[in-house]
């Protein structure tokens, strides 16, 4: 349900105004605030000024002013999922590495945004620190992704990502056999073909076939970052992603997705040094 309410007197109560539009118990507004279910967007004050979007507020809003509005999202299901635990790979200070987990999500929505990886590390890292969102990996893979702990950062690493100045390789199991040649040394195969309309290209070789499952473990790069370019890719070649429910065959009740971020390598834009991260073959995909 959604509750959008606009205030026509300063001196109202936002949680009372809520808690009477909603029917919900301030104790449920509270706990959906806290997981990122509730937007404050300001009116203009005596300056002139106002707030161009709304923002995610996870305390009552102070200080309200005629003409300010608030907007609760609330989905008990949404609000009752358990993120699962990321493990972290490597901290920088300025920014750190993690692994992300089956179904965890990269960002939050308006809904809520408890189960996105950035929240987890904002509440759970130890010491504290503010996270941004850097770049993105779909809710269903898993693997390597980054978080910023400053806007500083987040600004300079979002632009490697944009500019294309970041190696990112993946690691995938399809179904079939990709290549009669596999290794290291296998030929690569480039895919081309449009995503929703947009260029994008990738590069996929065979690291090993498992005759017995007829299966293929493949890396793949990327050269442009499309929503489920890879997985959009493979299935169209005919090697569609093992545990790809949206363009496989896979079932509800079979494996999860097959596709892990495996390596990150740049040159930090803070201090100028190449970096490499690499996940450890325990959290790889495995024939």
């Amino acid at each position: 349900m959604e509750y959008h309410i606009t205030l026509t007197d300063g001196a109202q109560s936002a949680l009372e105004l809520l808690a009477t539009e909603s029917g919900l118990s301030k104790t449920q507004i509270k706990q959906a605030m806290q997981k990122g279910a509730l937007w404050c967007k300001r009116g203009r004050s005596d300056s002139g000024k106002g707030s161009k979007q709304a923002q995610r507020t996870r305390r009552v809003p102070k200080n309200l002013k005629t003409g300010d509005s608030l907007h609760l999202y609330y989905d008990a299901k949404v609000l009752s999922e358990l993120p699962p635990e990321p493990q972290m790979i490597a901290d920088e200070g300025a920014y750190s590495v993690w692994y992300k987990p089956y179904g965890m999500r990269s960002q939050g929505s308006k809904w809520g945004d408890h189960c996105a990886l950035y929240r987890w590390v904002e509440v759970n890292h130890k010491p504290e620190k503010p996270a941004f969102l850097v770049h993105r990996l779909d809710r269903a893979a898993t693997g390597l992704i980054l978080v910023a702990h400053s806007k500083k950062a987040a600004v300079a690493l979002t632009k490697l990502f944009e500019e294309r100045n970041v190696d990112k390789r993946y690691q995938v199991i399809v179904v079939g056999q990709f290549s009669e040649q596999s290794g290291v040394w296998a030929k690569k195969q480039t895919f081309t073909a449009e995503v929703d309309g947009k260029a994008a290209t990738s590069h996929a070789r065979c690291l090993a076939y498992d005759a017995e499952k007829d299966r293929s473990l493949l890396e793949v790069t990327i050269e442009t970052g499309r929503k489920h370019q890879i997985r959009y890719h493979l299935a169209a070649a005919g090697f569609p992603v093992i545990g790809d429910r949206l363009y496989g065959n896979a079932k509800s009740d079979e494996q999860d997705l097959q596709l892990t971020a495996s390596l990150l390598s740049f040159v930090c834009p803070l201090i100028g040094v190449e970096r490499v991260y690499e996940l450890p073959s325990k959290l790889l995909p495995r024939l």
